[in-house]
């Protein structure tokens, strides 16, 4: 199946030399996607010089603006209708692109798409996805950020759209969703959560396997875990901080003594797959789910490997018709007939 990505070539600290890097790479894996290049011409074809690859996978869309990464959302959305964010929106709600893929501004990106392209039905608020390392594979996580507060009804919503992802394109036949929370029993927690778990049994039934506690994130014992956006951006930058902390450690235990860096050489195999397996590079590429149209946000310094992982996530997507099938269950759910 022939897909089309428009890509915000000038989104991010290092664009657009990582992200005409990144869709060189996608293009290369996937023959039969081709992408929208949405920037200034003259860098894009100036990056286009650099690499060794047929240009019939490139479409270049001029854009004379910048959504630059500390501008205020809402500045971007009023004065910026000529960025390359705003045209590679533009781009997706026009269907000249079946996806869009930016490493930019978060808050311009999810502000500009909610705008532009509206929520599905049924859909209140759209929810920042992503995949997390586990134990057994990866875990998706929502809400990363997108909304710092949430009621019962949008973590019911983020709920189902999780279970969504999971069976459509992470292909697990009865994918477990969990509700982020202070313990296991019912009686924990805030109210608000304690009513979306309600709300979530009722909407996936065997599904929903209850509370999960922060413990259980990387345990692998669910496939989807939903929680509100300050709880869940708090809880990845954590993890993203042990992560940094132990490599730290490793290295400057590592470099303490001659002993030591030999015992390095006879461990470095181990410790290359150790590292291999929590390359956050190879979870780079946040779903904006519950918008009418498929978006990613990359991350901001995300290199051309990274931002390359961020396109196969938006192919992904829209290979899997995971929007249409959102659609499909919230009216079933909202018609009171379940989810599953």
């Amino acid at each position: 199946m022939d897909i089309c990505i428009a890509l915000d070539a000038m989104g991010g600290d290092h664009a657009p030399a990582s992200v005409i890097e990144g869709a060189v790479q996608a293009a290369r894996e996937f023959p039969t996607t081709r992408f929208i290049l949405v920037g200034r011409e003259d860098r894009i074809l100036e990056e286009l010089e650099k690499v060794r690859f047929s240009r019939d996978h490139f479409q270049i869309m001029a854009a004379a603006e910048v959504v630059g990464m500390g501008e205020e959302p809402a500045q971007a959305l009023r004065f910026k209708k000529q960025s390359s964010m705003r045209l590679a929106v533009d781009a997706v709600k026009s269907g000249a692109a079946d996806a869009l893929v930016s490493a930019g501004n978060t808050g311009a990106l999810m502000a500009t798409a909610r705008f532009v392209l509206r929520m599905l039905p049924g859909i209140d608020r759209p929810a920042i996805a992503t995949l997390v390392p586990s134990k057994t594979g990866s875990t998706l996580m929502l809400d990363l950020g997108a909304n710092i507060e949430c009621d019962a009804k949008n973590l019911c919503q983020f709920a189902i759209m999780g279970m969504i992802y999971a069976s459509q394109v992470l292909h697990r036949q009865q994918p477990r969703v969990g509700l982020l929370n202070v313990g296991e029993e019912d009686v924990k927690g805030p109210s608000v959560v304690k009513e979306a778990a309600e709300l979530i049994r009722k909407a996936l039934g065997e599904y929903f396997i209850g509370n999960v506690e922060g413990t259980d994130i990387y345990e692998g014992l669910t496939d989807v875990i939903v929680c509100d956006g300050f709880v869940g951006n708090v809880s990845l930058k954590s993890s993203e901080g042990v992560v940094s902390m132990i490599s730290h450690f490793l290295k400057e235990s590592m470099n303490h003594s001659l002993w030591s860096r030999l015992g390095y050489l006879m461990v470095r195999p181990a410790m290359n797959r150790f590292k291999q397996r929590l390359d956050h590079r190879k979870y780079n590429g946040a779903m904006l789910l519950g918008l009418d149209g498929v978006v990613v946000k990359s991350h901001g310094s995300a290199d051309g490997y990274a931002f390359a992982q961020a396109i196969r996530v938006a192919r992904d997507l829209v290979l899997n018709q995971v929007n249409q099938t959102i659609k499909t269950h919230i009216a079933l759910h909202n018609n009171g007939k379940g989810t599953p």
